[in-house]
Parts: C-alpha cells; structure tokens; sequence
C-alpha cells in the first residue's frame, strides 16, 4: 500500500498543479478583461459581454484552486483541540472529515455532470456572447472529481499509521 500511495500522491500533486496554472491563467485572464474593459469604458466602447466571461473564467478560477489548496494544507481548519486529543481520537477524526469531503466532492462531481449533460441536452448558451456554458461546468464537474481524489488520497494516508506516511 505505501507503494500506491506514494503514486497516487503523486498523480494528485500533478493534477491539482496542472488544475492550479490552469486557474491562474484564468486569472490573469480576468485581470486583463477587467483592466481592458476600464480603459475601453472610457472612450466609452466596453468590452462585450465582459459580465459572462467574467463569470466563466469566476467559475474556473474557484473550481480550480480547490484540489491544490487542499494539498497545501490551505484551507480554514479548526485546530483547537489539535494536541489535546488522544492520537487514535484524531486519526478517526481525520480518517471521518476526509471521508466525508470525499464523499461530498464525490456527489458534487456526479451532481455537476449531470447539469452539465442537461445544459448541452437542452442547448443552452450565454445571452450576450451565445457561448455554450456546458464546457465551464464540466470543467467544474472535473475540478471536483480531481478534489475528491485528493480527499480520497488524504483518507489512505489518514488510515497510515505514522510512522508509515512518508511525505
């Protein structure tokens, strides 16, 4: 088991990054359509349908960061009664919270395809730019599946004893 562990580590490290650039690009894609659209305002010539792309490139940039934020160990955590328990008490905590944000991520990864093969089943496209909104929620759908591997990787290595984890 450590063997696959330690791989499937690090395919969740290469696909949370990969994820992680992606988001950024998406980013910077937004700062430059906001700054582009201020200075095209002004002479009073906006950028069109900057509100959708906007939202698109939102979506990405949320979903995106989600997986690599959970590697780095970034995300808000309650640690007040880190130390004080038994280590068996906050090993079954752990294996319980990764548990659940697997499963969680998990239904929300199915839950999102699903609206995903409903939007392209029913030809849905934005209002101003007539662009499909199908491929930003599958890419959502894919930014969840890729947090619920991270989570799953996080339940194994949670069910390590310590002196095995490695990393």
């Amino acid at each position: 088991m450590p063997d696959l562990l330690e791989r499937l580590r690090q395919l969740r490290s290469i696909l949370n990054k990969a994820l992680a650039y992606a988001g950024g690009a998406a980013l910077l894609s937004m700062v430059a359509l906001s700054c582009t659209n201020i200075l095209l305002r002004s002479v009073w010539l906006p950028v069109t349908g900057t509100f959708e792309l906007m939202g698109f490139l939102g979506a990405v940039v949320a979903a995106f960061a989600l997986g690599y934020t959970q590697l780095t160990k970034g995300h808000i955590a309650v640690t007040f009664l880190e130390g004080k328990l038994p280590r068996a008490v906050e090993r079954a905590c752990d294996v319980l919270a990764n548990l659940i944000g697997l499963c969680f991520f998990v239904l929300a990864a199915l839950e999102v395809a699903k609206l995903g093969r409903f939007l392209v089943l029913r030809g849905e496209f934005s209002e101003t730019l007539a662009v499909p909104y199908y491929p930003v929620v599958f890419a959502v759908a894919l930014a969840c599946l890729i947090m619920a591997l991270t989570m799953f990787v996080d339940l194994l290595a949670s069910l390590v004893p310590a002196g095995r984890k490695g990393r």
